[in-house]
């Protein structure tokens, strides 16, 4: 008798604490939107444009990102007065301009697969989390450089590399004072950086249009190495961008080809 009573308190104090930690994820969550300008004014936004600069070596570089609600993006570079387009996406076609040669290249069909699955995270991926087939779960507190922070695990949907599935997670650290992101961490699945820790750290959120809150300060890299940081200038919500801009580029012909067609 004992140990059935035993083997029923753990039971019950089990489930007690696994709905006590998904509430709290949710409270969480739900208290980061209403501070940053509540649900509402959250999914009312259809589209965002940021202009950035991001410092590199010592220089300040013009950056400008695209974002909108039917899944298409891109980031604009202005680099020795030519515009650099990077990781554009038009619904259907991923691609960016090579660096090198200047020429448009569109990425293979597995980083376009990863991409579309995407499409609903903006603006943001815990809007309506459950909706899109994710999961969120506290870790638990977390000191990150100094701020306590909670630390919680978002899981989307598999991506695919090499052809095969891999999961797809973050974990993201919430202030605990104001419950805004200040930091998000997930591992690199290929490339050079294969198996590193990717970190991008939020700061100065201020308000933008609509009482919407947004940081105005962002740094990419990897975890326990300097990063990349940008400064944003301004956040443009609802804009209007012509749906050309997203467009693959078709190939330019010169005068002696259109005379040899």
């Amino acid at each position: 008798m004992r140990k059935i009573t035993i083997l029923l308190v753990a039971i019950l104090s089990s489930a007690v604490f696994s709905n006590v930690s998904a509430q709290s994820v949710d409270e969480i969550i739900n208290t980061y939107f209403e501070n940053t300008g509540g649900i509402e004014a959250w999914k009312s936004i259809e589209g965002m444009k940021i202009s950035a600069k991001a410092n590199q070596g010592g220089m300040e570089i013009p950056v400008t990102i695209v974002q909108l609600k039917n899944g298409k993006q891109m980031t604009s570079v202005s680099f020795q007065g030519k515009e650099i387009k990077q990781g554009v996406f038009d619904g259907e076609t991923l691609w960016s301009t090579n660096f090198m040669t200047q020429k448009a290249e569109k990425s293979d069909a597995e980083s376009t697969a990863n991409m579309k699955l995407q499409m609903g995270d903006f603006p943001d991926p815990f809007l309506d989390y459950e909706q899109k087939g994710y999961s969120a779960e506290l870790i638990g507190k977390e000191d990150f450089n100094g701020t306590e922070t909670y630390k919680v695990k978002l899981t989307r949907k598999p991506i695919t590399i090499d052809g095969k599935e891999e999961e797809n997670i973050a974990f993201y650290f919430f202030d605990t004072e104001n419950f805004v992101p200040i930091a998000v961490q997930s591992e690199i699945k290929q490339g050079q950086a294969k198996g590193m820790i990717s970190e991008i750290t939020y700061s100065d959120y201020d308000e933008v249009e609509g009482g919407i809150y947004m940081p105005f300060t962002m740094t990419t890299g990897l975890k326990g190495q300097p990063g990349q940081a940008i400064t944003m200038e301004k956040y443009e919500l609802n804009p209007t961008v012509d749906d050309a801009e997203f467009e693959f580029p078709k190939e330019e012909t010169t005068t002696e080809e259109n005379e040899k067609n």
